[in-house]
């Protein structure tokens, strides 16, 4: 295994800087951020422009990385790929076949997104939806040699009372999942607000991982206790339960010695990739790097490259 991190923390730095650093603190690979370039959402990262995207560029991606020892460990494209409006769903798959044309000239095997819900529609319907739109994707990511990885990430601000809007979020929907050609990139930070105990769910689950994201979850009892697991309904902001945070991995609830012990018995040689979405170690470039820091010392120790 190789750790390595995804690049959408530090949306405002050039690949190559971020590369520098990463090969300077241990890092071996990098999952990397190709949002479109919209001024509109600037916490999106465009580290990738793969519009237009072609051999001369994919040379001079690959020259950065060999020259840092560094590997991309997939193209990062987490949207709705179910969104309600079709000419957004639309626009979406394309950026993401655009995403996909980019990983295979670079070599990379993997493309990162969501499944993404309609949410309008209950979930049976979205999986009749999901079953329409998305074997196409599939298979144009599988005649390029790309698979796509999607992340169990419930996405629970996109919906507008905090439910599940990506329907990765259960293990009981990562067979269907595998069923349509879709493979795992397996967060664990997500169990564990779910209630769901993340090293039994991947021991059950390890044939559908392609990618790992390391990403950790701290939670307050007491909060829960109050709002439920649901999260807080009167005065509630998106992406704030009240009850729960992510964390970089050391700092939450996930047991990374079992969980890594897990994937290396399982045989998985693949990434685990830091998703930084701690609020602590946030607000600056600073601060960004040092959460990496404290992720890399928490996971360095347990990866045997």
């Amino acid at each position: 295994m190789k750790l390595g991190f995804l690049t959408a923390c530090l949306p405002g730095e050039s690949l190559d800087e971020i590369a520098g650093w990463a090969a300077a603190h241990g890092y071996r690979g990098l999952e990397v951020a190709a949002w479109p370039r919209d001024p509109g959402r600037p916490w999106e990262a465009s580290h990738l422009d793969v519009d237009g995207f072609d051999e001369a560029a994919a040379a001079d991606v690959r020259d950065l990385f060999d020259r840092y020892g560094l590997t991309v460990s997939a193209v990062a494209y987490y949207e709705n790929n179910l969104h309600t409006d079709p000419e957004t769903r639309e626009r979406i798959h394309r950026h993401l076949r655009r995403c996909v044309d980019a990983a295979a000239l670079l070599g990379c095997g993997y493309v990162g997104t969501f499944v993404g819900r309609d949410v309008t529609l209950p979930v049976s319907a979205n999986l009749r939806l999901a079953e329409e739109v998305l074997p196409p994707l599939v298979a144009y990511a599988e005649e390029r040699g790309v698979r796509l990885v999607v992340e169990n990430c419930p996405m629970e601000g996109w919906h507008p009372d905090g439910y599940p809007a990506n329907l990765a979020y259960s293990p009981e929907l990562w067979r269907w999942l595998g069923g349509l050609g879709l493979h795992l990139n397996f967060d664990p930070s997500h169990l564990v607000w779910l209630g769901i105990d993340p090293v039994a769910a991947l021991a059950e689950n390890l044939d559908l991982v392609r990618h790992v994201q390391a990403k950790d979850a701290q939670v307050d009892p007491r909060a829960r206790n109050r709002f439920g697991v649901f999260g807080q309904v009167i005065g509630r902001e998106p992406w704030s339960s009240g009850w729960w945070r992510y964390r970089v991995p050391g700092l939450g609830e996930v047991d990374w010695r079992r969980l890594v012990d897990v994937l290396y018995e399982g045989g998985y040689d693949g990434f685990v990739s830091v998703e930084h979405e701690d609020p602590v170690w946030s607000g600056s470039p600073e601060k960004v790097r040092h959460g990496l820091v404290v992720a890399g010392r928490t996971l360095g120790p347990l990866i045997v490259a």
